[in-house]
């Protein structure tokens, strides 16, 4: 008996008859005159409050202008028609692509990989919990991270892993971002990995220091270390990527890591609440599924049937099921196709000019200490600094006093941090340093 979803839809009386779906124009692009961004044109696609400089969108994006509308017109659909999402997820005619697949698609061509390695989650911490927790480990192996890592990786590992009894030891990189080489870091993870290391992460752009790890020299450390080990004993590496997606010109599926991880809602500018993890084809198998997807037929299949999955996991059956803001994640879309018209290399160059300008104002500020690397080939768009006759906390309140949004780093040792996204002119980044210099006198 044939159990496609179709089938199954027909016979509950909710199939539709599709004639067809438009795809969700991205309107409003900003405008390009011969081959140079009009950055102020950028600047009006979002809806940030005037009057304010805003150094926080790195934290959760302002949604600019195509997402809100690609939002907005899925909104309005699924409300005049909740079948809606029958009939562009599940019910889908012939020749229509199916709405996460097109996603899928579009995340694919931005990372540099294959729309069957993308796994769609809600954000980073979602999708690095779905990693550790579906990891398939053994007695004896035991999972490695840095010091240096977020909350949400250390507690992602080291919930997964109290379950299991492995154990997890902690690396330092370096003794300070600000003086870290990428030799020096090499040469650490070298030393702290084990035959018995099943896994290690690391994050691309750490939000405490705004240090950017050079992944592929450390993808290459791990690379040796899986010389001749058996499949079940390589060491995966798993990076959360949230601060380099979107900011940094890379191709993610080429850094050379396994698990790539990372919000849509930060750099990419996508809808809240959107994520992926993308996966090597032959990285998939080594993790389980932990929430029940409808993301694939095969599992819904193999339910029906009364019938085990294959062992061999795909990246489509840890994509988390149930229902969620549908229109946020078909949106991201809209996103990355808003970061195409503008150029991954063009924004990653506006992003590089902004806060390499911050970097060097502040390194020769007297009474700032600077954390984050001055070598553009170690930093991305997250600038952390001390004042040393104020605490970082005072610091972001007298900037706020100024109308200047800043942050601090949420971290045992806490820095301030200020992150100039492409809505930013330089002469926001020349007010914020003339404040910052004001501070420190």
């Amino acid at each position: 008996m044939d159990l496609d979803r179709r089938s199954f839809l027909a016979r509950a009386g909710l199939s539709a008859a599709v004639a067809g779906w438009p795809a969700i124009p991205a309107r409003a692009l900003a405008k390009s005159t011969s081959g140079a961004v009009d950055w102020s044109d950028v600047r009006a696609q979002f809806d940030l409050a005037p009057g304010w400089i805003n150094l926080a969108t790195f934290f959760l994006s302002s949604h600019p202008r195509p997402v809100r509308e690609a939002i907005e017109a899925y909104r309005r659909r699924i409300d005049a028609n909740p079948l809606y999402l029958e009939e562009v997820m599940f019910d889908v005619e012939p020749g229509h692509e199916r709405l996460p697949e097109r996603v899928k698609g579009a995340l694919a061509e931005y990372v540099g990989g294959r729309p069957d390695e993308i796994a769609l989650t809600s954000n980073t911490t979602t999708g690095l919990a779905l990693v550790y927790n579906g990891l398939r480990i053994r007695p004896g192996q035991e999972l490695l991270i840095t010091e240096h890592d977020h909350y949400s990786h250390q507690e992602s590992m080291r919930l997964a892993a109290e379950k299991s009894g492995t154990p997890v030891r902690r690396v330092a990189l370096h003794d300070g971002a600000s003086k870290a080489s990428v030799e020096e870091m090499a040469a650490r993870l070298k030393k702290a990995l084990s035959p018995r290391t099943r896994a290690v992460g690391l994050t691309w752009v750490h939000s405490s220091t705004g240090l950017r790890l050079p992944i592929r020299r450390l993808a290459e450390v791990v690379r040796e270390a899986n010389a001749g080990r058996d499949e079940a004993d390589r060491c995966l590496l798993v990076v959360d990527g949230v601060h380099g997606l979107g900011a940094v010109d890379e191709d993610a599926a080429q850094l050379g890591c396994d698990f790539f991880v990372a919000g849509t809602h930060k750099w990419l500018f996508g809808p809240r609440g959107t994520g992926l993890i993308w996966g090597r084809a032959d990285a998939w198998p080594h993790v389980r599924p932990t929430v029940p997807t409808f993301d694939a037929m095969e599992p819904w299949e193999s339910w029906l049937a009364g019938r085990p999955l294959p062992d061999a996991t795909k990246a489509a059956w840890v994509s988390p099921g149930g229902f969620y803001a549908y229109e946020h994640h078909w949106a991201v879309e809209a996103a990355l196709a808003f970061h195409r018209k503008l150029g991954r290399d063009r924004i990653a160059a506006r992003i590089e000019e902004l806060n390499g300008s911050f970097r060097a104002g502040l390194g020769g500020m007297r009474g700032i200490r600077l954390h984050t690397p001055a070598s553009p080939a170690l930093a991305a768009g997250i600038v952390c600094f001390e004042v040393d006759s104020l605490a970082p906390p005072a610091v972001v309140k007298r900037l706020l006093e100024k109308r200047i949004r800043a942050t601090t780093s949420p971290y045992a040792v806490s820095y301030v941090r200020v992150s100039a996204g492409i809505m930013i002119t330089p002469e926001e980044v020349e007010t914020t340093l003339g404040e910052i210099r004001a501070l420190s006198a």
